[in-house]
């Protein structure tokens, strides 16, 4: 199905081409069908937030078309891109499991598809299916295991030549990994 910002909309995620791809789209078959009862679909135009950082996570953003940029600020008003989010990430994965606020803002940079799991299903159904909530802690491990690489590559660096050398190091002894962390 066409939406009017042109997207092909992803009607069910039993029936996704990408399933092989993404977080909570190769799952067994009842996880899939209770997926599909607790997520509701919505596309979005250039420019909506799907949420504030700072604000208390009402669920879970499944990314099922565009890119979304996430950011943070500081105290003083001064914003940084973190990265670029892609189809097939979870947004807002780690303060809904957790129950703190969301860590980042998320900005659509083109129109979307974002399929919602409000926060009491998503834990419900990772309560349910443990095929699910495995890949969740193994996605949440490997976040903090790259946040980790990141601050050392940055607070470790004396120069800032040095720290570009490093990220670039970095990029490229694990392709593709820099840009993948959930939120």
């Amino acid at each position: 199905m066409r939406s009017p910002y042109g997207l092909d909309i992803i009607e069910s995620c039993l029936t996704c081409n990408e399933r092989d791809h993404y977080l909570f789209c190769n799952l067994s078959a009842s996880a899939l069908r209770s997926l599909e009862e607790i997520k509701s679909i919505a596309t979005y135009p250039k420019g909506a937030v799907l949420f504030l950082e700072g604000q208390e996570p009402r669920g879970v953003f499944i990314l099922c078309h565009g890119r979304v940029k996430l950011s943070t600020s500081s105290s003083d008003g001064k914003t940084v891109i973190l990265r670029i989010a892609e189809a097939g990430e979870v947004l807002g994965l780690g303060a809904s499991v957790a129950g703190h606020p969301y860590d980042t803002s998320a900005e659509l940079l083109e129109p979307a598809q974002a399929n919602f799991v409000d926060r009491k299903d998503l834990l419900n159904f990772l309560e349910k299916h443990g095929d699910a909530a495995l890949r969740v802690a193994q996605r949440l491990s490997r976040d903090y295991h790259s946040a980790c690489r990141e601050v050392r590559s940055l607070g470790l660096s004396q120069s800032a030549a040095e720290k570009l050398a490093r990220l670039m190091l970095e990029w490229s002894t694990t392709p593709g990994e820099h840009v993948r962390p959930s939120s």
